[in-house]
């Protein structure tokens, strides 16, 4: 439990740092928008609760999959398709650089932080 609590601590610390990074924000945003677009979609076009649909999408964008879940619409396979192309660019995108501030070395007061 202790290893969990400081991973943890660790992980929301490179959030933090990660959250003054503009391009971070951009893709923090663009995550969040194809999160709600593909809630809406699946719970519209596939007939998905509201958390059924947000769970397949948070498992699509992270490469997780769902094992029960596929698409029964010919439009639904389609989104699906161009969700997972797009999305998971984007995702690993917001990964690396919460990776990148929790393993950059600390700035020094006169050196400027990426935007």
């Amino acid at each position: 439990m202790i290893s969990f609590m400081l991973t943890l601590g660790r992980l929301l610390k490179g959030l933090w740092k990660s959250l003054k990074m503009k391009n971070f924000q951009a893709l923090l945003i663009l995550v969040l928008i194809m999160l709600l677009s593909g809630t809406i979609f699946y719970v519209s076009e596939e007939g998905l609760s509201i958390i059924d649909a947000l769970y397949f999408c948070v498992t699509t964008l992270s490469t997780v999959g769902h094992p029960s879940f596929e698409p029964r619409t010919m439009l639904g396979k389609l989104f699906t398709m161009v969700y997972i192309i797009v999305g998971t660019g984007l995702f690993l995108g917001l990964i690396g650089y919460v990776a990148y501030s929790l393993i950059k070395q600390p700035d020094k007061p006169d050196e400027p932080s990426p935007s």
